[in-house]
């Protein structure tokens, strides 16, 4: 079993009860909603810091490199992705389904899975179809690769496209909404629920900041801008060697 999966434990008993509250609520009805100080923890709050803390999450986006995208060269298929990194029968797609689930899925051969319960925390849907879900890489590929890994080895790349060991590295979320995304930076898209703002901008931070990837100035004044709301959000992170 994956780091990914035991950490998600306790995230997935918090998200269970967040379900249960709002069972009689429609499949886009309002979930919690931030604070005053806007920030918010819906699954799989970001975990890990290098020191054992955390920064202030404006603290933090100031500590991403500033630097120019360099998209030339980039293609898909330069991160290989969807693998079966544990040899356990069940590639990163289905990990993260099992690790995310609220109601946990019948497990099939060849790892298919059925039934089981998610929720999607950019836009607050409860979704029973694990088909309707896909797996959000929190920094898109594209992006990554403007921000950074346009220098890697395909072995990094390959690490980052099916990182495991950060829970909000990867994120199971409809696939509506991660198909509105793209490869968007949060200076153009951010995930239509209120209560996944803060989050959200934890969840990027953290990932730029674990994987070494910069962000260009237009980026980073929207970070800043965006997390005005969120004071009391902190960013945790593990950097990758």
């Amino acid at each position: 079993m994956s780091l990914r999966r035991l950490g998600f434990l306790s995230a997935a008993l918090l998200t269970a009860a967040t379900l249960t509250a709002c069972s009689a609520e429609s499949v886009e009805a309002d979930d919690p909603k931030p604070s005053a100080s806007g920030s918010t923890a819906p699954s799989g709050a970001p975990g890990g810091a290098p020191d054992g803390g955390g920064l202030s999450l404006a603290d933090a986006i100031k500590k991403i490199p500033v630097a120019e995208e360099k998209r030339a060269g980039y293609e898909r298929d330069s991160f290989k992705h969807w693998v079966d990194e544990d040899d356990d029968g069940c590639p990163t797609r289905q990990e993260v389904l099992l690790a995310e689930a609220v109601t946990a899925p019948e497990q099939g051969a060849r790892c298919t899975l059925s039934g089981g319960g998610w929720l999607s925390y950019y836009d607050e849907a409860e979704v029973t179809d694990a088909k309707k879900l896909d797996i959000d890489h929190m920094v898109p590929l594209a992006e990554a690769w403007d921000s950074g890994a346009h220098d890697w080895t395909p072995e990094r790349r390959e690490a980052y496209a099916n990182d495991l060991d950060a829970e909000r590295s990867l994120v199971a979320v409809t696939a509506r909404t991660n198909r509105s995304k793209a490869d968007r930076d949060p200076a153009a898209w951010m995930p239509p629920a209120q209560s996944a703002t803060c989050t959200y901008l934890v969840d990027w931070t953290a990932t730029k900041l674990r994987w070494n990837l910069s962000a260009d100035e237009t980026e980073q004044a929207a970070l800043l801008e965006l997390a005005e709301p969120c004071a009391d959000s902190t960013v945790e992170y593990e950097p990758v060697a």
